[in-house]
């Protein structure tokens, strides 16, 4: 008996997950996560074309950079909100119509604050993608399997970025962005066939129930506690890849390795092909093993040592650097175990507000990583005697990297572990006010 059930429950599953929420929501944030890390590939020869070199382009790319992940904040609570008022699906139509466009506009920029307004716009559409399809998926499919569809939608999601990255390498950068704005416009087209949460149907019909509301977050303080551990537990990620890999010229620099890394294209590239491996394992395992939390620390500790590894390495080759590149993303894969616990965290009310925001606030996160890692290059810089004006000694960077990852690692650690196990719990309630 025993060994006769999990067939029977693979073959339900399989089954479950052949429809339309969990293939087009896959695909929806393929082209998302290409147009999301789109800048980081072609940061340097976009800045460059602008008359940007050495620390004037970091600097400038570090703004654009965190003026994209202010408008993931923003248009995360705006996003959220509508999901839970108007609908899941309604919201991922708005939400790739807005990144599209300004995809497409960023192709024609010939100005810095064109670039801003244009980045910080996509940021705004960009952030609806992943918590309207991630609530989607949850609510469409039974406990039983839902992770598996929120690891397949993750897994495809992030897949986007190894594309983008070879994209980038082969075509001109304003192409990239044209091609990332056309494929979000076509994708308009599958969403026809994406029928609304019977979850959010239901609710709807329920007068006295109040949907979206975002403050309700912190109106309550054990309710704000576990919204704010969602959060935590995902700040690591974007320390990879918006310091390690985004930056990843400078760092192969510093760290002396024997060859050209011109562009972060290829860095990406590597990065996102390990985030989509872990990706599929961590989604597979915490399904298996039937337990998120463990999959989540398990995977936090392997980004410590990749982390740790890709900042003592010194002299290697490219070979070796791109190596640790992959490394490090594969630690950060438990992306799409991260995003399913924020959306089985709180009921169908505000499910897709937290949903939505809990991702984007991770990534806004980037804005004070980056200032801090930027802060604690020139702190170090001048505890090691470096005068003011000149080029930031290697050891500095390196160790404010160092510095700033363990602390993102040390808080999610911590956070993980005050949150409940959520694995197999049934979504269909709604949170008090």
């Amino acid at each position: 008996m025993a060994s006769s059930a999990p067939a029977v429950s693979h073959g339900l599953n399989f089954r479950q997950l052949l429809q339309p929420a969990v293939i087009v929501g896959a695909l929806g944030y393929f082209v998302d996560i290409y147009d999301l890390i789109l800048f980081s590939l072609v940061r340097v020869p976009s800045l460059t074309e602008l008359g940007f070199v050495d620390e004037a382009r970091t600097s400038n790319g570090l703004l654009l950079l965190n003026l994209q992940m202010i408008g993931m904040l923003v248009g995360g609570v705006i996003f959220g909100v509508l999901g839970d008022r108007i609908g899941r699906v309604t919201v991922l139509f708005g939400s790739i119509l807005l990144y599209s466009v300004a995809n497409i506009a960023n192709g024609f920029v010939h100005s810095i604050e064109a670039y801003e307004l244009w980045r910080f716009i996509a940021g705004v559409g960009l952030a609806g993608e992943l918590g309207g399809s991630i609530t989607l998926v949850s609510e469409v499919l039974p406990k039983e399997s839902r992770a598996y569809g929120t690891t397949i939608v993750a897994t495809v999601g992030v897949f986007g970025a190894v594309v983008g990255g070879l994209v980038a390498d082969l075509v001109n950068w304003r192409t990239a962005f044209f091609i990332g704005g056309g494929l979000g416009l076509a994708l308009l087209a599958l969403r026809l066939g994406v029928a609304e949460s019977g979850m959010f149907r239901q609710m709807k019909g329920e007068v006295a129930v109040t949907r979206g509301n975002f403050l309700a977050l912190f109106t309550n303080w054990k309710r704000f506690q576990k919204y704010l551990r969602c959060i935590l537990i995902g700040l690591p990620s974007w320390f990879v890849i918006g310091v390690l890999v985004t930056l990843a010229p400078e760092f192969a620099k510093a760290l002396g390795v024997q060859g050209e890394v011109k562009t972060a294209a290829r860095a990406v590239a590597f990065a996102y092909l390990g985030l989509t491996v872990g990706d599929l394992a961590s989604g597979w395992l915490s399904q298996r093993l039937g337990s998120r939390k463990k999959i989540v620390r398990a995977f936090l500790l392997l980004t410590l040592a990749a982390s740790a590894a890709y900042l003592l390495v010194r002299g290697e080759s490219v070979a070796v650097f791109y190596g640790l590149i992959f490394a490090l993303g594969l630690g950060v894969g438990y992306w799409a175990v991260f995003v399913t616990v924020g959306a089985e965290q709180f009921g169908t009310n505000i499910r897709a507000t937290v949903a939505t925001t809990v991702p984007n606030f991770v990534r806004g996160a980037l804005v004070p990583i980056t200032l801090a890692f930027t802060w604690g290059k020139t702190w170090l810089a001048g505890l090691m005697g470096a005068a003011p004006g000149i080029p930031i000694p290697a050891n500095a960077t390196l160790g404010s990297a160092a510095l700033i990852g363990a602390v993102c690692i040390t808080i999610a650690l911590w956070a993980l572990h005050g949150l409940e196990e959520t694995h197999g719990k049934d979504l269909d309630y709604f949170e008090s006010p």
